[in-house]
């Protein structure tokens, strides 16, 4: 039997023009580009669509051209969106760079080709992969690693035409910063970073970046190299300031507004967000920040990031005579030198979590504040008065690192081992504890309650900063909990750490094996989404789609419920968090 490889005549008429190399945008509005003439972009039809779907991609030399302060980029436009990827902010941090604050970018001639994300921070190979639940569930992107990894990515809705003929609208800009503690990750790392759908959402312009991370962001070296490297402990810092700046002096040619920036960041991105909101190099860089699951309030005193620099040049068999081997040895060389420091030291995890428990400062990666670029710890009493004016938006998700990834056997937890776990940390008070999550969560599997117990410190950590930010009195502060449970894996990843990232940037079918999919994540995700934006554009989360959301109060505790059913509650878990935490 003979295939029937008939078409309709639209269908062939939409083939023609497709090979004919026509222009198409999905999804609607004509939006004229600087460097295509707008007669040739055209709505998709209802046969193209047939056809082709309905995702478009337009890409080519000339399709999305800007014009930056080191020279013209040419991106890529997706579902109607303009997509840059991989543009220089600064220098290369490579040899004579390293451990020194970010050069300028250099300029380059002609048309630089940015539609692919640009070199990520040399870091630790990353340990998620060896499993196999987790690998499947995160679906990460870790790049090619290189010392010309300062970039960052652009989305946008509309870019200004040339002699008036353009889109010209001021957008607010979203800014991410990503996770990864002060030592891993980058801006691309997962799908849910993407920032097409937040921006076609929101008519908003999205910006992701890289910087310097670990030992090439955060190596002390104040104390051996003197003036020279007076600034190594904070370059990664210093990275994100100049990524800022360059959103200052070039947003407005992808259209949007520097004068209304919003930094947001989740985990050690949220404590990046924290740290800049205490330099006084960042001030008037931004307007509204939101800090998720990463609360940073206190970050690394000079001795014991000093210590820590000892021991990477001890590893390396170097003294204060022979730095400027440093700048000569192979970068995974000083990556392995970092690790194994830090393992001597016992050190480990994320500077920028408050401890509630008295522990002595333990070394890890992070910055130091050092009297100059960072005067104080985050929130201080006496640090500047650097945000005050910043409306802040701050939360957690429920489950947050404890959760039954990699775990199958986890709901199988009894009340036995519950009690057993409890004590281990928190010795004679675990049994007041685990009674009152119980009374407060009668029907909930022990599991559960002991990852609401062992989350503790994150949400903790949340209230002090919400807290600490609502007696500032200068600007709102507007609080969150997640508490959506995701159903794949037979819902044993909860609520967990990294959850809310599909919902906030609208990507649940970028993220399918994070939520699933279907109609309740996707109904979420407008929800959700929708609160960043309207933060974005005035500094109050609400809009139609949510209850009323109240500016947080250190006596009332208000805190959107985000989840199926969204609510506000007054600090739901007050009376068993502060069992915990003695506060």
């Amino acid at each position: 039997m003979k295939r029937d490889i008939r078409y309709s005549e639209a269908k062939r008429a939409a083939r023609r023009s497709m090979l004919k190399g026509a222009a198409t945008l999905a999804g609607g509005a004509l939006l004229p580009v600087s460097g295509i003439a707008a007669g040739n972009l055209k709505e998709l039809t209802a046969a193209e669509k047939a056809v082709n779907g309905a995702s478009t991609v337009i890409a080519g030399h000339g399709k999305a051209i800007v014009e930056t302060t080191a020279g013209k980029v040419n991106g890529a436009i997706r579902n109607g969106i303009f997509t840059f990827k991989g543009i220089p902010y600064a220098a290369p941090i490579g040899g004579e760079a390293r451990f020194m604050p970010p050069g300028k970018v250099v300029p380059w001639a002609g048309v630089r080709s940015s539609m692919h994300f640009g070199q990520v921070c040399p870091q630790v190979a990353r340990t998620g992969w060896a499993n196999d639940e987790e690998a499947w569930l995160f679906s990460w992107d870790d790049g090619i690693p290189g010392e010309d990894c300062l970039r960052v990515n652009v989305w946008t809705p509309g870019l200004p035409g040339s002699s008036g003929s353009g889109d010209n609208r001021k957008r607010p800009v979203m800014v991410w910063i990503h996770g990864g503690g002060f030592q891993a990750g980058s801006g691309q790392e997962l799908p849910s970073y993407d920032g097409e759908n937040l921006a076609k959402r929101g008519d908003v312009v999205v910006v992701s970046l890289n910087h310097r991370l670990a030992v090439l962001g955060y190596l002390n070296l104040a104390e051996v190299g003197g003036e020279r490297y007076a600034a190594s402990s904070n370059v990664g810092q210093l990275d994100l300031v100049a990524a800022l700046e360059w959103v200052r002096d070039n947003i407005a040619a992808f259209g949007g507004d520097p004068g209304n920036v919003t930094i947001f960041g989740q985990s050690g991105g949220g404590a990046k967000v924290s740290t800049l909101l205490a330099m006084p190099a960042a001030k008037g860089l931004f307007h509204k920040a939101i800090v998720q699951s990463g609360s940073g309030l206190r970050m690394v005193q000079p001795e014991t990031s000093a210590r820590l620099a000892a021991a990477v040049l001890a590893e390396l068999g170097l003294n204060r005579n022979h730095l400027d081997q440093l700048h000569r040895l192979p970068v995974a060389a000083l990556i392995a030198a970092g690790q194994a420091a830090m393992r001597k030291l016992g050190g480990g995890g994320m500077a920028g979590y408050r401890v509630f428990q008295a522990k002595a400062d333990r070394a890890g990666w992070g910055p130091t504040v050092d009297g100059k670029i960072l005067p104080r710890h985050p929130f201080d009493p006496q640090a500047p008065e650097i945000a005050d004016n910043i409306p802040m938006l701050i939360g957690t998700t429920l489950n947050e690192f404890v959760s039954g990834i990699n775990n199958p056997a986890s709901d199988g937890l009894t009340e036995a081992e519950l009690a057993g776990r409890v004590r281990e940390m928190y010795g004679e008070r675990a049994e007041k504890i685990v009674a009152a999550y119980r009374k407060a969560n009668p029907t909930a599997k022990p599991f559960d309650l002991f990852s609401f117990i062992s989350s503790v410190q994150t949400r903790h950590n949340a209230v002090t900063q919400s807290d600490l930010k609502a007696a500032r009195k200068g600007a709102p502060v507007y609080q969150y909990l997640f508490t959506w449970q995701t159903p794949v894996l037979d819902g044993r990843p909860r609520a967990f750490h990294c959850a809310e990232l599909a919902f906030c940037f609208d990507n649940i079918d970028r993220c399918l094996n994070m939520t699933g999919g279907g109609p309740e994540a996707r109904a979420l995700a407008a929800r959700t989404s929708g609160a960043w934006i309207a933060f974005a554009r005035s500094g109050n989360p609400n809009h139609p789609g949510l209850p009323k959301w109240p500016a947080y109060s250190a006596e009332r505790g208000e805190v959107m419920i985000l989840d199926n059913k969204c609510e506000v509650r007054n600090d739901p878990d007050r009376a068993e968090r502060r069992l915990i935490t003695n506060s």
